[in-house]
């Protein structure tokens, strides 16, 4: 229970650092490429998944 407190107060204070970084300009634009680079991450890994689940399909039917 002691470890999950710590936990708990880690990731409050890490949202509070974070809110604060992001008041600045540079930190808006670190946070805006992070978001980017995160977006960019999470396409690609839709596109190779329907890539892929396009191709065991095409396999299973026997195309």
């Amino acid at each position: 229970m002691k470890s999950f407190l710590w936990l708990l107060v880690g990731v409050a204070i890490g949202f509070a650092v974070a809110h604060k970084v992001n008041e600045t300009p540079k930190g808006r634009e670190f946070f805006s490429t992070m978001d980017r680079k995160a977006r960019d991450f999470g396409e690609a890994v839709t596109d190779g998944y329907r890539q892929r689940e396009a191709e065991i399909r095409s396999a299973i039917q026997g195309d």
